[in-house]
This record gives C-alpha cells, structure tokens and sequence, in this order.
C-alpha cells in the first residue's frame, strides 16, 4: 500500500528502521484498506464547492478535538498520493510539519488519557486549536479565493471553538471521577470521532452536514447545561463559605 510505505520512508528519515518481517505483515493487513483509500482519493480530487466546504468543516471541527491527529494523518494522506490536498494544505506533506505533528500527536495521545493531564492539556491547548482550526478551513481554498478563504477560516474557528469548549467541559466533568476508565473511553471516542469527520466529509458531503449540524446543537446544549451545573456548584460554595464566615 503506497500509504504504508510512504509511512515507512518518512520513519527512515527520522532514523527509526522497521524490521523487513514486521514491515512485510502490516504492509499485507494495510493493503485490504487500499481500495478504499483508493476510492475516497478519487473523491477528494474531484470536489466541487460544496465538498470543498464539508471538508473544511470538518477540520476546523475536528481540530478542536484533535489537531495534531488531523494534521499528521491528512499530510500523510497527501504524501502518499492516496489523497489530493487542495488550495494550501499541500503545506501538511511537508517533512518537517510531518516530524513536529507526529511528535506532538504521540505526546497528546498518551496526555489525553491520563485524568487532570488531559484537562491542563487542554488548557494549553485550547489558544492553537481555534486559531489552528480556522487556519486549516481557509487552507483548503487557497490565497487564490481570498473571499472563500475567509469565509472558511470563520466557519472552521467557530466550529473549533464548539468542539473544544464542549470537550473542556465534559472532561472537567469526567474528572469529578476517581477512575482512569472514562477518560481513556472519551480520550478514544474522540480520536475516532476527529478523523471520522474528516473521512464522511470526504466521501459523502451532505451526510456529513447533516450530522454536523445534529453534533454541533448537541454540543451547545452539553455547554449550557454544564455551564449552569457549574453556576450552580459556585453559588452553593459561596452559601457555604458564608455559612462558616458567620458561624
């Protein structure tokens, strides 16, 4: 599979050497995924203004969950020729973007999982994935579309600022819990849910506007509710207080 091995020459340019047997056998279980990546770059080279959009949803959605994931995995998409990357995000193929997104994707991906890590993770990280977010959606148009592109970079920073402040919130929430268990389950739903967008996006547009727009009400109602629980709990800690400051 051209995905796979593309995978291989960018790990020897790194200096890390995969054994030939071990190559061989993930190289053979890959292949049964060739046609259809096969089939979903044919669909990526022939978007019209429409999937052009969907597409650039879907990484300013899902770069508010993971953007390290979107970017490495779409610049290997388009290294190996599996997927034709328009406008500007040739720019992901890059070695260089390559080494410093897969860097970071293996560090988020352990961080993620680990309960209060992943709240301060996200912490840090919520002032790269909104701008990130809008950077990738205008991308997708090019400096060629200055009108698109803008209108794009909108669409993908609100979307991004969506599924990050609803990811904060329900992680702060799972975080009242002792147990690892929810976080590696919501760590690993989001992971598939990021790159799922980003794939339903490509190979049918307006399924994936549909359950865009289902997703993102669902995610403002889960921020409002949670912002009321959380006025709730400040307003009982204050009664509390005052009741101590008095007694």
């Amino acid at each position: 599979m051209d995905l796979w091995q593309a995978f291989i020459r960018w790990l020897h340019t790194i200096g890390l050497h995969v054994d030939p047997d071990t190559a061989r056998s993930v190289g053979q279980a890959a292949d049964s995924l060739g046609d259809a990546a096969g089939r979903l770059g044919h669909a990526a080279g022939q978007m019209d203004m429409g999937a052009l959009l969907a597409l650039a949803a879907a990484l300013g959605w899902a770069s508010g969950l993971r953007l390290y994931a979107v970017v490495f995995v779409v610049g290997m998409l388009g290294l190996a020729g599996v997927m034709p990357l328009p406008g500007s995000l040739h720019v992901l193929a890059h070695p260089l973007v390559l080494v410093v997104s897969g860097g970071l994707l293996f560090v988020e991906f352990f961080a993620d999982k680990i309960p209060v890590v992943d709240s301060v993770w996200d912490l840090f990280q919520s002032v790269l994935r909104i701008p990130a977010g809008a950077a990738l959606a205008a991308a997708v148009f090019g400096a060629d579309n200055s009108t698109m592109a803008l209108a794009a970079a909108l669409m993908g920073g609100t979307l991004a600022a969506t599924s990050q402040a609803a990811k904060t919130t329900t992680r702060a929430l799972i975080n009242t819990s002792p147990e690892p268990f929810s976080n590696v389950g919501a760590s690993l739903a989001e992971d598939t849910v990021s790159l799922g967008a980003i794939w339903l996006a490509l190979a049918n547009p307006l399924v994936f506007a549909a359950a865009l727009l289902v997703v993102v009400l669902a995610m403002w109602l889960v921020i409002w509710a949670l912002w009321r629980f959380l006025k709730a709990a400040l307003r009982r800690l204050r009664g509390g207080m005052g009741s101590l400051q008095k007694t």
